[in-house]
């Protein structure tokens, strides 16, 4: 696939037609127009709809988008920058499903380099990106999911399960919230009731961190991983709600069946998990 192509359906996507897209390009409609049409192509599904209310992604399209903006960064990355940095350094590209796990990325990324040397590293923030699927065209090297792998190209292994915390700030508000993260359908079942319960609004943040940063500074109740909050459990900034149930995530660590970044990723997860 083009890389120019890439370009194209972005460009299409942002400034939402195919008029605007030539322009800011300085090509011809018809030339954006073949372009599209090549993607589409290859992949055997529409990117956009036209019609009254202008040009629109499909729902393919959406899907398609993050991991254009993708390849066209990890292009830009292998053409302009890796050539001068690639001695002596091991490439290593990791993901993370949940945004609970955003720490857990930076200190397995550190804890690689510790005993492997220093890294070529990507750590991937899109939460909205299938991790699985990533790993397995080759997008990613290693994930954190909390969905089980079915697809074959994969490896998978089940880690201890992530546990979360219901906790709350120790002074009141006059109007506490509970902030409810996007942590999947095991999570959003086992709080469907503690945020009902809530005696303040219910906040949506798809981020760990910033919910947490939300809930010291404004007063409220959430889940939350053990090890994220622990500095605020010890100073008394968060203190656990009587009578609640912790929540076991589950976590899977997920590479490709011809990877030779397995055991080394695993080994360093692992010592993370057991000194925290």
């Amino acid at each position: 696939m083009q890389i120019k192509a890439l370009e194209t359906f972005l460009c299409v996507a942002e400034t939402g037609g195919f008029h605007a897209a030539a322009r800011r390009l300085n090509v011809t409609q018809t030339a954006v127009s073949a372009r599209i049409k090549l993607i589409e192509e290859e992949t055997g599904k529409p990117l956009f709809t036209r019609g009254a209310g202008g040009t629109n992604l499909t729902d393919f399209g959406r899907q398609f988008r993050p991991y254009a903006e993708q390849m066209l960064s990890l292009w830009s990355f292998a053409s302009r920058d890796l050539p001068d940095q690639t001695q002596h350094r091991i490439a290593l590209r990791l993901g993370a499903q949940l945004s609970v796990w955003d720490p857990l990325l930076v200190d397995l990324a550190v804890r690689y380099e510790q005993r492997l040397g220093q890294l070529l590293l990507t750590l991937n923030y899109d939460h909205d990106l299938n991790m699985v699927e990533a790993v397995a065209t080759h997008v990613l090297d290693a994930a954190l999911t909390h969905e089980k792998p079915s697809d074959q190209r994969v490896l998978y292994q089940e880690l201890t399960p992530e546990c979360l915390l219901l906790v709350e700030t120790p002074d009141k508000s006059d109007d506490p919230v509970f902030v409810n993260l996007e942590l999947g359908e095991i999570y959003q079942d086992h709080v469907r009731s503690t945020a009902r319960k809530a005696s303040g609004q219910t906040i949506f943040l798809g981020n760990c961190m910033m919910a947490l940063r939300y809930v010291l500074q404004r007063g409220g109740t959430g889940y939350f991983p053990e090890y994220v909050i622990r500095d605020q459990l010890s100073a008394g900034k968060l203190t656990p709600v009587a009578g609640a149930l912790d929540l076991m995530l589950p976590l899977y660590l997920v590479t490709r069946r011809d990877s030779d970044a397995f055991e080394d990723v695993m080994t360093c997860l692992t010592d993370l998990r057991q000194s925290s």
